[in-house]
């Protein structure tokens, strides 16, 4: 079986602030090498679970995050920026199933901490046919394309919450439980890792006994609605072709999911101005 681990950094265990996640803070390089060994977790989980072939996808920030010399040799990594599928890099046809590390609650959530999708600048709401998702519905809609379930979670308990309610009932690893969206009581980092492995294991055990979650397949084609922060974000997004504004929403459609992620991703960019 091939996994492919798509991880965030602000799900991973002990993380509370931005501090902690942003590049040339004095924290950053200490939880680079936490969310190495949550990400290692989840490897030796898969393994021990009957997965044969490993990628890493590192979809925090630029995607240069994971320290790669202490990264569990069994895996590949896929880092840098940018690159085709972004957090779903490694993503294909040959991909079984996937697991989220690190992952976070979408934009707006109540206890949940570094609550945002995608921009936290410039992203307030992003819908997928009618449906609000944050990053966990973005990234599980491009497994799904493929034909893979998102079996296994882990960040703080609304984050795993809300993956759940979207994808079913996929295992899950608790870290941390938010109090606020810069405060929780957060696992030590031995039962916070360990707690990683055994919900990769038996969502990798439960796939191979056909008991996963089904794939997050969407209907085509794909609207995508987003809701940008500010009036001029919203300006540049409608300069994506054949797109629709309203106030602060932009809205297009797109004829499967990866184009969806695709076009979402130039929309965002495109804000930034």
């Amino acid at each position: 079986m091939k996994i492919l681990i798509a991880a965030d950094m602000e799900g991973i265990s002990g993380v509370v602030n931005w501090e902690q996640v942003t590049p040339g803070h004095a924290e950053y390089d200490r939880f680079r090498r936490i969310m190495t060994g949550d990400v290692n977790a989840a490897i030796r989980g898969a393994c021990d679970g009957g997965a044969d072939e490993i990628v890493v996808a590192d979809g925090h920030w630029n995607g240069s995050n994971i320290l790669i010399e202490e990264l569990d040799a069994r895996a590949r990594l896929c880092n840098g920026s940018p690159s085709p599928l972004s957090m779903m890099e490694g993503m294909d046809a040959g991909v079984d199933a996937v697991c989220f590390v690190g992952y976070h609650a979408r934009a707006g959530s109540q206890n949940a901490i570094l609550d945002h999708t995608w921009s936290n600048a410039r992203v307030a709401n992003v819908w997928l046919n009618s449906m609000l998702v944050g990053e966990y519905g973005l990234n599980a809609a491009v497994a799904g394309y493929y034909g893979a379930p998102v079996i296994m979670v882990s960040g703080d308990q609304t984050a795993c919450a809300q993956t759940v309610e979207l994808l079913g009932p996929l295992e899950i690893a608790v870290v941390k439980q938010a109090r606020s969206r810069f405060a929780a009581e957060c696992l030590s980092l031995p039962e916070a890792q360990e707690q990683i492995a055994q919900s990769a294991r038996r969502a990798v055990e439960r796939l191979a006994k056909h008991d996963a979650p089904e794939p997050y397949i969407l209907d085509a084609p794909v609207s995508v609605t987003v809701e940008f922060r500010q009036s001029d974000m919203a300006d540049r997004a409608a300069l994506l072709p054949a797109s629709q504004r309203a106030g602060l929403r932009v809205a297009f459609s797109a004829p499967d999911a990866v184009s969806a992620y695709l076009a979402f991703r130039a929309a965002v960019s495109l804000a930034a101005g």
